[in-house]
């Protein structure tokens, strides 16, 4: 019997497959950690071949630990947004390093378009900024510098993680339209655009057919037997589906390497006034529902620097510890630009800054101000989606960071406001089973879906408005200097 969804749940700096039944219970998981590699300052490449192998493999190991694929009703997908992969549609092979959403190469390039007047007609259109987070200039940047590219002609596919999952396991070359909305060469409101891939210099003969997140996406035959593709969505909105942010105003806030937080906005596309992206929720029956999105470049990515570069700690786990065990910041604000500065304020050359130094500061202090910097920056995106009347009345987090009890009251404190943490976690996961259940008919609809999400944990504020106006009056002046500069 056919009672387990299989997830992949492909990310930064790790892929894993997920086990799901479906009530929501994980009975299984197993992860593959990913080699990030950095050319030149700024860049950031992945190898989509070692993402297609450990992929697989994880998928295979889910596969015979569900007892074949026989007992595997649907397969849902998930991944990394903005990171684009090029292949030989002939061989299934890249012909070149993923680049990934992390990387500011095209920072120039995207500053000439905002120079020349591009922007507003950019955001009308796509409902994102020209900043080289997006894919439209990395594929533009390669189609000019990698001559294989072009010399591929007609058997070049270009497409974001999730096309490129796709491929290696249907040979369909799709692309659902959440991940489709975050290339900046998608109309928010419809399909590809002639005149932004022009723009870019993507190639659009190149480019996946844009369907839907959840039905008949494709079938796979590498587990041993025939499994259906019928769940795709980018790792953020999967993760807004998964703490079933379904109704107008839900907001949720996913702290893993970067942090993204989405307010859902219905069925017409939104436009904001405030610097924050609109963009696709979802797409079902070809009706798509909206989400204004804030995209902050460096959550946990931070934490893994404090320990990997700086060896301020040994393991994430210490920074609760270590942040309460002071009374305060000490003066100390640590604002991680460290590859350029997100919504609201969109500098990609910024750098990052910890200022308020003395004799006074201990290691403490630099860990306690790197976890405040989450509630600081979050605070940010809240002021401007309020400026765009979609404020939040409560939040719901996810994601790694958030196993850190102090950090997750630290945001209730910050942000005035009760935070709701899952049992689960992995909610991105879960979002994706969600749409495989649902593409698999085993729900009617996201809703029915939504019982999966199970029980979650409340944090209430407790820092009084005098406290917490003195704490974002130091960071704003900290922020103020890494813009100015």
């Amino acid at each position: 019997m056919a009672d387990h969804l299989l997830v992949i749940d492909e990310g930064t700096t790790s892929t894993r497959a997920m086990l799901f039944t479906a009530d929501g219970t994980c009975v299984a998981s197993q992860a593959a950690e990913l080699t990030q590699g950095y050319p030149r300052p700024g860049w950031v490449e992945h190898d989509a071949a070692e993402i297609w192998r450990e992929s697989a493999r994880c998928a295979a190991a889910m596969t015979e630990r569900a007892g074949g694929p026989d007992r595997i009703a649907a397969i849902g997908l998930t991944n990394q947004r903005e990171t684009v992969v090029f292949w030989d549609r002939q061989t299934g092979e890249p012909l070149g390093p993923a680049i990934v959403w992390q990387d500011r190469r095209t920072a120039d390039i995207t500053r000439k378009l905002r120079e020349d007047g591009h922007e507003q007609a950019v955001q009308r259109r796509t409902g994102l900024l020209l900043d080289p987070y997006f894919s439209g200039s990395k594929i533009g940047w390669a189609m000019r510098e990698w001559p294989e590219l072009t010399a591929a002609g007609d058997r070049l596919a270009v497409g974001t993680v999730d096309s490129w999952l796709a491929w290696k396991l249907t040979g369909a070359h799709v692309t659902d339209a959440t991940n489709a909305s975050r290339t900046a060469l998608m109309a928010l409101d419809g399909g590809w655009d002639d005149g932004l891939a022009e723009l870019f210099g993507a190639p659009r003969r190149a480019l996946p057919e844009i369907v839907d997140c959840a039905g008949a996406i494709g079938e796979t035959t590498l587990f041993g037997g025939r499994i259906p593709v019928t769940g795709m969505a980018g790792d953020q909105q999967a993760a807004a589906i998964g703490q079933a942010c379904l109704n107008h105003g839900d907001t949720k806030a996913t702290f893993g390497t970067g942090a993204f937080i989405l307010t859902h906005t219905g069925e017409t596309a939104p436009t904001s006034d405030h610097r924050l992206l609109g963009t696709v929720a979802w797409q079902l029956g070809g009706i798509r529902a909206y989400a204004l999105e804030g995209s902050v470049f460096v959550a946990g990515s931070l934490v893994k620097w404090l320990r990997d570069t700086l060896g301020l700690i040994g393991d994430a786990g210490e920074t609760a510890a270590l942040a309460a065990s002071v009374a305060d910041n000490g003066g100390v604000y640590l604002v991680p630009a460290l590859s350029g500065l997100g919504a609201p304020w969109w500098e990609p050359e910024a750098r990052g800054a910890l200022t308020g130094l003395s004799f006074a500061t201990t290691r403490a202090h630099v860990v306690r101000a790197g976890l405040e910097a989450m509630a600081y920056q979050a605070h940010d995106l809240k002021e401007a989606f309020a400026a765009d009347g979609a404020d939040w009345s409560r939040l719901r987090i996810d994601g790694g960071m958030v196993a850190n009890d102090w950090m997750a009251q630290d945001l209730a404190d910050m942000l005035g406001l009760t935070v709701e943490r899952p049992r689960f976690a992995e909610t991105t996961a879960l979002g994706a089973a969600m749409l495989a259940g649902v593409g698999a008919g085993l729900f009617r609809d996201l809703a029915e879906a939504s019982a999966m999400r199970g029980e979650v944990e409340p944090f209430a504020p407790t820092l009084d408005d005098a406290a917490r106006t003195q704490r974002l009056a130091g960071w704003k002046k900290a922020v103020e200097r890494v813009v100015s500069s």
